[in-house]
This record gives C-alpha cells, sequence and structure tokens, in this order.
C-alpha cells in the first residue's frame, strides 16, 4: 500500500475513496438488477475482465452476465466487505471481499459463493472507473433453501425482483 497503514486520507483521497465505492457498488447493482448498462458504467470502455469463464472486454460481460444470471437464477445477491483501496494518483488498486447469494429459479435451492474482486480503476478527467477485476474465488456452496416470500410474516412486504420491475426503478424516478 502506498499510505502507511493508519495515516488519515486528505481530503482529495476520501473524495476519491468515496467515488470508488459508488463504482464498486453500482457494479454490484448491476448484476443483481441484471442491469447491463449500470454495470457497464462502472467501466471505462477499454477495460477487461477474469471471470473464470470469461476473460475479455467488461461491456461484452455485461451483457452476457445478464443473460446468464436472468436464465439460471431468480434473484442474487453481490455483497461488498472489507474493501481496501490503495491510490497512487490516477489508478487505484482494490481487494474487495465478495458474499453473494443466488437463488435458483422455484425458490428450492441457494448457490452462495464467496470470494475477492481485485480491480485497478483509474481516473480520467476527474472520473474514477474500473480499468481491469479479477475475480478470485474462495469457496462456494449450495443450499437447499425453504423459501419463506409467501409465508403470513412476510407476505405484505414489497418484493424484489431482477428486471425492470424491482421497486427500486420507482423509488429513484419520484420526484420529491
Amino acid at each position: 500500500m502506498s499510505r502507511r497503514l493508519g495515516t488519515p486520507p486528505d481530503l482529495q483521497e476520501t473524495a476519491s475513496r468515496l467515488a470508488i465505492l459508488d463504482v464498486l457498488n453500482m457494479h454490484c447493482r448491476g448484476l443483481d438488477r441484471c442491469e447491463a448498462q449500470w454495470i457497464k458504467s462502472a467501466y471505462w470502455p477499454d477495460a477487461v475482465v477474469d471471470y473464470g469463464s470469461f476473460k475479455g472486454q467488461a461491456h461484452t460481460f455485461a451483457d452476457i452476465v445478464v443473460a446468464v444470471l436472468r436464465e439460471q437464477y431468480e434473484m442474487t445477491q453481490h455483497v461488498l466487505g472489507n474493501t481496501l483501496v490503495d491510490i497512487e494518483g490516477q489508478v487505484a488498486k482494490t481487494e474487495s471481499y465478495l458474499t453473494a447469494h443466488h437463488l435458483l429459479h422455484g425458490g428450492r435451492e441457494e448457490l452462495f459463493y464467496s470470494g475477492r474482486y481485485l480491480d485497478v480503476l483509474e481516473c480520467r478527467e476527474g472520473l474514477w472507473k474500473l480499468g481491469s477485476r479479477t475475480v478470485v474465488m474462495d469457496w462456494s456452496r449450495r443450499l437447499e433453501v425453504q423459501d419463506e416470500r409467501t409465508s403470513e410474516s412476510f407476505a405484505d412486504l414489497t418484493k424484489g425482483t431482477n428486471d425492470s420491475a424491482d421497486p427500486i426503478h420507482a423509488f429513484w424516478s419520484k420526484s420529491e
């Protein structure tokens, strides 16, 4: 790491860190809502990714992964934690712990994935975006699920979806 651990960041570095976290979170949101444009918004047009079975252009990956997620899963939830950010000038390296839950269609099984994202972000003309991403798998397991979404306790809650019917779309488009 370029900055000595425990040294408070200056105002510019703090702003850059917040912008970087926004980019990483938007990527997860794009995966979970199956919105390719949100995923693409996190990457520079020339960015590359290594997702194991797909190695190549990030914008191509965004279109492919959305189709795969819709086909294979009813819902997903990607959660980042323990994100370390190392900024040197206009380039940042990050390691983010990842837990991802994938509810298979029918709600009877869940694929649980634990791993990390190793990212290089670049700041171009004041804007941070991903330049490259490598996914590291730590472990994964498949679990049987007792789906409680329609149970008496949860029946009246607003339900999420992985498409444009998700409540987030109406929420962001409401005028205050």
